[in-house]
């Protein structure tokens, strides 16, 4: 068993106040097996839990910063208001996981699997999520600035009122996605796919959409002031109210003709 595994247990023991049975530890020990267990407000910082079977636990206001937890399943835990800053969570399970109001700033989340998962109102500043699954996960008023989102699946996500500044999106996966109200400035979306997305009242200020693709998008009310719009198809694209000031437009094809006037 890994070093901080056993110092991480040897606390549960000594702690009456989680809900932890005998039972419950003899087989967390014997086979890193903790299924539907209680393990809320617990101190596991820097506990190697890689691999890990805690589908269904309660770790609600948990302490796991800097764990390691790669590859554990955490399928439908219940992670509110957890602290997971720096946890390592790399091909990790959390799908329809509870994560409302948790701290995953800094994690390393990179291949982990959040579909239909509950993260409104997290903080993922700076998390690293990379080929990340968040198909249908709640982002509503998530905290996503400076985020690595590169090739992420966002299909279908709500991200309403999501602050995703500085996120780099480039090449995601963000058809269907619901971005209104969703603060994007300076945020990184060449080549992403935001085919039937709603992005009404969206801040894109500084955004980069070079090259994304936009088919059939709801844009209506959004900033795109000193956006990158090089390559970009708007024909069938909703631009109601738009602000477009010093906007890049280069082979940019608008519903009225293709504009160049950024071209260099």
């Amino acid at each position: 068993m890994h070093k901080a595994m056993s110092v991480a247990l040897a606390v549960l023991v000594a702690a009456p106040a989680w809900s932890f049975s005998d039972k419950d530890l003899v087989q967390f020990k014997a086979l890193n097996i903790c299924e539907k267990c209680d393990l809320s407000h617990s101190d596991l910082v820097q506990a190697n839990l890689s691999g890990a079977n805690l589908s269904g636990a309660n770790l609600s206001g948990a302490n796991l910063s800097s764990a390691k937890l790669g590859l554990a399943n955490l399928n439908g835990a219940n992670l509110n208001e957890a602290t997971l800053n720096y946890a390592r969570l790399s091909e990790a399970n959390l799908s329809e996981a509870n994560l409302s109001e948790a701290n995953l700033s800094e994690a390393n989340l990179k291949g982990a699997t959040f579909e239909g998962a509950n993260l409104k109102g997290a903080n993922l500043s700076g998390a690293y999520l990379n080929g990340a699954n968040l198909n249908k996960a709640d982002l509503r008023f998530a905290k996503l600035s400076a985020a690595n989102l590169r090739g992420a699946d966002l299909n279908k996500a709500d991200l309403k009122f999501a602050m995703l500044s500085a996120a780099d999106l480039s090449g995601a996966d963000l058809i269907g996605a619901n971005l209104y109200m969703a603060n994007l400035s300076g945020a990184n979306l060449s080549g992403a796919n935001l085919n039937g997305a709603l992005l009404r009242h969206a801040n894109l200020h500084r955004a980069n959409l070079s090259e994304a693709s936009l088919e059939g998008a709801n844009l209506n009310g959004a900033n795109l002031k000193k956006a990158n719009l090089s390559g970009v198809d708007f024909s069938n694209v909703m631009l109601k109210n738009t602000v477009r000031t010093g906007a890049i437009f280069c082979k940019t094809k608008m519903p009225w003709g293709e504009e160049n006037s950024g071209c260099k």
